[in-house]
């Protein structure tokens, strides 16, 4: 058995994605988990505390997932160094859990061997013992410790209670852990010596589950594969669509109420305009993608524990990889079309730095749902409601064009990217297909928890302070008394969009919109209520704004302008809260700037083309 350890010791858990690792972390840890980051580096650094019988806690690491200590991303560099305790401002780890899947110790094994040869004391747990012995796998545990000369536990870490050797192995009396007696070179074979403990601890009837094969017959296939792929993509962008409309209008209304009741308490003046139209907008406005998130998480973590995803990334891996992406990239820019935010955030299942980067970039020109109501008032005003070969709606072709347009830019400019970057070699995209199995709702409601804490931590602090000066900027000066137009003319914001009409003359773009497009950075949604404020509109929503506002921008602008305008909001430079995201999640203003230029620079040159062509064309 292995020593007491003391109350100080800090135990890291390690493994291979996809072997349970995070699941025994919550198993061990429960509600006691603090989420962070790495120094300097935007991967999360996830501890907590476990309380054994005996009255002594440790602090418990759950490290990132790695296949080897050679790594191939960041995620696997951070957790090679803190393996050999070399990690800058991080304590090294007293012991190592090196949680393996026992149904797949060909596999793990290899990891585990990799570890000992640290020298470092640590402790293997065999965790999904039980789906091990329901395919009759035989694991003889005592003969793999005693060929490893390390402890060797059993675990089932979905299961209440499933951790218990592994406590009890932690709690165990007598002297300090000592590191593992290495039986083997550190230059030997480590596939001979993992076939050696196959053979000598493991009696395995099949090499999968009958079920696996059965399945990845159908998801794997060429054809099937795609097909049904495509449908569980389309379940993804519906649910993220449009289950979580209700919640985002509850948060919206309730933001709303909420604004009210400050400006009927509190007394007319610049306070209660900052509490209501700055503070609480400003929060709202963050708040109301929550939904749209854990939506889209919920998803990805379900596809995940079931074993899903690699997969998907496998079929696609050769088409994406075309453009410059990898088939991780998928569903990120997928989930983008609802909401850019989402898209990046789900980046992070992106192991190579190079290619989540990419991604990251191209995300924002997947055509999100805050673009609809612009599309709309346009494209209503415009687009005559006609049929074209008598089947198909003229307006609704024109919105398939906008997000075709759209994927068509996001892949074009990854493939750009692809041809600039200094490493122009093809990274091998290395996935291990694991057994499909049935997520666990504990660890799904504990990882939603999590990434809802860090979408508002993260982001809530950025949003909030521009939107505050958003406010001051739509606020101030006040219009002087017998002004005739709208206030917002006379503010900074006012002036601000009577010095951009120069910049955007070519485009065919009045003071008008430019006022719109200034507010518009908080959220596209608002660009319609900002036009109707422009044209001193009295109307309670955007849906009345848009109503009102058709038949007289279809008087007062060119076709080439309402063109022009529909094509910069393909490319249009991101809201404060996607640009705020990228900022985050890349832990780099140079990122942020270089995706803010090159949105920019896409959205003014295809709007001038746009505007000017039409002109030529006789629509101006």
């Amino acid at each position: 058995m292995m020593a007491a350890v003391e109350a100080s010791l800090r135990i890291a858990l390690v493994g291979n994605p996809n072997s349970g690792k995070t699941a025994l972390f919550n198993q061990l840890t429960g509600s006691r988990q603090k989420v962070a980051n790495y120094a300097g580096v935007t991967v999360e650094r996830k501890e907590g505390r476990l309380h054994v019988p005996s009255g002594r806690s440790f602090a418990i690491l759950d490290l990132p997932g790695t296949y080897s200590l050679t790594p191939s991303s960041l995620d696997e560099a951070i957790t090679r160094d803190l393996c050999r305790g070399f990690y800058p401002g991080e304590v090294a780890p007293d012991v190592l859990v090196c949680v393996v899947d026992a149904t797949n110790l060909r596999l793990h094994l290899r990891f585990v061997l990799e570890l000992r040869q640290l020298g470092r004391p640590m402790i293997v747990a065999l965790n999904m013992v039980d789906a091990a012995q329901r395919r009759g796998i035989r694991i003889d545990r005592e003969a793999l410790e005693q060929a490893l000369g390390v402890p060797v536990v059993e675990t089932v870490a979905v299961r209440r209670n499933g951790a218990k050797s592994l406590i009890e192995e932690l709690d165990s009396p007598g002297a300090n852990p000592k590191a593992p007696k290495i039986q083997m070179d550190a230059d030997a074979d480590l596939h001979a010596e993992t076939r050696r403990l196959l053979a000598l601890s493991v009696t395995m009837p099949r090499n999968t589950a009958h079920i696996d094969d059965v399945l990845d017959r159908w998801l794997l296939h060429p054809v099937f594969g795609l097909l049904a792929l495509a449908v569980v993509m389309f379940l993804i962008f519906q649910a993220v669509y449009a289950w979580a409309a209700p919640l985002m209008d509850l948060i919206e209304a309730g933001t709303t109420a909420l604004s009210d009741w400050v400006l009927q308490v509190m007394p007319e003046g610049p306070l209660s305009s900052l509490l209501a139209n700055g503070i609480i907008a400003g929060v709202g406005s963050v708040v109301v993608f929550l939904p749209q998130i854990l939506i889209l998480f919920a998803f990805i973590l379900a596809l995940e524990e079931s074993g899903y995803l690699p997969r998907a990334a496998f079929m696609l891996d050769r088409t994406m990889a075309t453009a410059g992406l990898s088939g991780r990239s998928f569903i990120p820019l997928l989930s983008s079309f609802a909401c850019a935010i989402p898209g990046i955030m789900a980046t992070r299942s992106i192991q190579d730095p190079r290619d989540r980067l990419a991604t990251i970039l191209v995300a924002p020109l997947m055509t999100c749902s805050a673009r609809l109501p612009v599309y709309a008032l346009l494209i209503g005003a415009f687009v005559p409601q006609r049929r074209v070969a008598g089947i198909f709606n003229q307006q609704g072709l024109v919105l398939f064009g906008l997000y075709m347009a759209g994927i068509f830019s996001a892949l074009l400019v990854a493939l750009i990217m692809k041809k600039w970057r200094r490493d122009k070699s093809e990274h091998m995209l290395m996935l291990e297909l694991p057994s499909y199995r049935i997520p666990h709702i504990r660890d799904l409601l504990i990882g939603l928890w999590e990434r809802a804490m860090i979408f508002l931590k993260r982001v809530g602090g950025i949003i909030l302070s521009l939107t505050v000066l958003l406010w001051f900027l739509l606020s101030y000066p006040a219009a002087p008394k017998g002004a005739v137009g709208p206030a917002i003319e006379y503010s900074f914001a006012g002036y601000l969009g009577r010095a951009l009409e120069v910049v955007f003359k070519p485009l065919g773009f009045g003071w008008e919109i430019c006022i719109a497009l200034v507010p518009g950075m908080a959220a596209r949604e608002v660009v319609v209520s900002s036009l109707a404020t422009v044209y001193a509109l009295s109307v309670p929503d955007d849906e009345a704004a848009a109503n009102a506002l058709g038949p007289l921008i279809s008087h007062d602008w060119s076709l080439a302008t309402a063109l022009s305008l529909l094509v910069w909001f393909i490319y249009a430079p991101q809201c404060i809260s996607t640009l705020a995201t990228i900022k985050r999640e890349t832990n780099s203003w140079k990122n942020m700037g270089m995706a803010t230029v090159y949105l920019f620079a896409l959205a003014y040159l295809a709007s001038l083309v746009t505007y000017q062509v039409a002109v030529l064309l006789g629509a101006g």
